[in-house]
């Protein structure tokens, strides 16, 4: 399942974030690369050595767990801290596949989903298009800045090479409390279904039951 989400930040939030990041240190994404993906990694990745880098990542990392629409959709029980990307002309990222574990230790987790949280205007760069292979073909997905798109890490995925101008983006991983993603996608269209009905009628027997059937699936399913 492929969700593309909006709002994620809002506009003063992300020009905030972008006009931070205009002082900011940027390294060598290959330093962050597995041992396969380096050869087709050609990116920058804000540097951790600066409180202004840190609070940046803190802050989209807050706005992540705060939205409703990514809790239903990932039901994350672990996230891997935030990491900006930046891409200049002729820049890219090769088909890779995300590592199945990150972390070391106690930190370490499995990978879920991935997500990625556009900074740029779509306007203000040329190319960059994060392009994700499905059994369905291949979907190109270059959202509106503050808006995120959730997959599976599973999936080959790459960004186009820009061509124009400077492409900014967060990126992160989820560990979900449900591991199995037909499970994940059968809960959010059921709590989809369940704030609609709340919507219309308020809370009703109907509602009740649905939310019963949730609780229940939930406790069926999840791996905590």
């Amino acid at each position: 399942m492929i969700i593309c989400i909006s709002g994620v930040l809002s506009p003063t939030d992300v020009e905030a974030i972008r006009l931070k990041l205009e002082t900011e240190s940027f390294v060598d994404g290959r330093t962050t690369a597995g041992r396969y993906a380096r050869d087709v990694k050609q990116n920058q990745q804000l540097s951790s050595t600066s409180q202004s880098a840190e609070e940046i990542k803190g802050a989209i990392a807050q706005a992540i767990q705060n939205h409703p629409l990514i809790q239903i959709a990932a039901r994350p029980k672990t996230m891997r801290p935030v990491m900006i990307s930046r891409y200049q002309s002729g820049m890219t990222y090769g088909s890779h596949v995300d590592n199945a574990l990150m972390g070391n230790g106690s930190t370490m987790m499995r990978t879920d989903l991935s997500m990625t949280l556009f900074l740029s205007d779509p306007s203000s760069y040329d190319g960059g298009e994060l392009v994700i292979e499905s059994h369905q073909g291949e979907q190109e997905i270059k959202l509106d800045a503050g808006s995120a798109v959730l997959y599976p890490s599973s999936t080959l995925h790459r960004v186009e090479p820009v061509t124009r101008g400077v492409r900014l983006a967060a990126i992160t991983w989820i560990q979900s409390f449900v591991r199995d993603p037909n499970q994940r996608e059968i809960l959010f269209d059921l709590d989809t279904v369940r704030q609609s009905l709340f919507d219309q009628s308020g809370k009703s027997r109907e509602f009740d039951m649905l939310a019963k059937s949730i609780s229940n699936l939930l406790r069926l399913w999840s791996e905590v």
